[in-house]
């Protein structure tokens, strides 16, 4: 049942509005525009007018409603890295090679596609911190030919070990998966637990293959809980992720909600489709001139508390009435 409508709200960092991006409908077409797209999966998921990917869908559902059609105004030159983070620099670099007009990318691509080319404006869709990771000079003026929106997880770090805390309390610890693209939110983890006085067990998941045994690190660590950071190897995985987390008869919370949509139990997060969604602006804007380095960064600013009763009766918890109408959508 949908509690309410949970779309994530967008805002500037450090500036005012970006300001309402101006339809193509009235204008012919005057160029086929080339937009690169850089997947975590395979070519085929985001690739053509139909992607099956969801973040890829909602980039040209974006597109439609600025009045771009496939085909007429703009095609797209899709690349995946099949999953494997050792891809990312080689199919960067294909992309870099072609006659592009814009690049768009994920979190865990990007510093790919940084090294690949200096020319080529590239739209970030949801970068963990881009600043921090020398994506961008700053939020309000980016500088260079990257821009776009950030994820903005490292906020939400304290808040979802709290809210899973609140579903599993008591003394055992809480294993964190993370891997080296969400080290700054593994080291978020750290500090927001110390504060709190919780206990954290590291499980470092470097390999798709090595989940389900760390699934099983996280049980012989006699853990309560996992928290589950979503970015590099671990998201084209949330079904195979959700399903080790209910074999393993442990209730795990996630950044983003593409995890319960797969079965797990809950996610506290911004909403990454319509950050992909929101990032047809950033391209619609450098296609008609803008630049990269004068367009400021979009930082979420709502984010989105999802919960399946479902998952939660077959791992045998109670939540709680008060947490069930504190959440944006519960999946029963």
């Amino acid at each position: 049942m949908k509690r309410r409508t949970a779309t994530a709200g967008l805002a500037l960092g450090a500036v005012g509005a970006l300001g309402a991006a101006t339809p193509v409908r009235s204008q012919p077409a005057t160029k086929l525009y080339r937009i690169g797209i850089l997947g975590l999966t395979s070519r085929a998921e985001v690739a053509g007018p139909q992607p099956r990917s969801r973040s890829t869908q909602a980039l040209l559902s974006g597109m439609r409603e600025l009045g771009y059609i496939y085909g007429e105004h703009f095609v797209t030159e899709a690349r995946g890295a099949d999953s494997k983070p050792e891809r990312f620099a080689a199919v960067a670099a294909e992309l870099a090679a072609l006659p592009l007009d814009v690049i768009v990318g994920s979190g865990p691509t990007l510093p790919a596609l940084k090294q690949a080319t200096m020319t080529i404006p590239i739209v970030m869709a949801a970068s963990l911190d881009p600043v921090g990771v020398g994506l961008v000079q700053s939020l309000a003026r980016p500088g260079g030919n990257i821009t776009g929106l950030s994820l903005q997880s490292l906020d939400t770090v304290g808040k979802r070990l709290e809210l899973l805390k609140e579903v599993v309390p008591g003394p055992a610890p809480m294993a964190v998966m993370w891997n080296g693209d969400s080290l700054l939110n593994w080291q978020a983890a750290v500090a927001a637990a110390r504060v709190r006085g919780w206990k954290l067990q590291s499980i470092e998941v470097r390999d798709a293959a090595r989940i389900d045994e760390a699934f099983k690190a996280a049980i012989d660590a006699h853990a309560g809980s996992v928290v589950v950071f979503g970015a590099g190897v671990l998201f084209p995985h949330a079904r195979q992720v959700a399903q080790a987390a209910a074999g393993s008869r442990l209730p795990a919370i996630y950044e983003l909600r593409n995890y319960v949509d797969a079965g797990g139990l809950m996610s506290y997060g911004a909403d990454i489709n319509e950050i992909w969604r929101r990032a047809a602006v950033f391209v619609h804007k450098i296609l008609k001139g803008a630049k990269p380095a004068d367009l400021p960064v979009e930082q979420p600013t709502d984010f989105e508390l999802v919960i399946s009763l479902k998952t939660a009766k077959a791992l045998g918890l109670s939540i709680s009435h008060a947490l069930l109408l504190r959440a944006d959508e519960v999946i029963s």
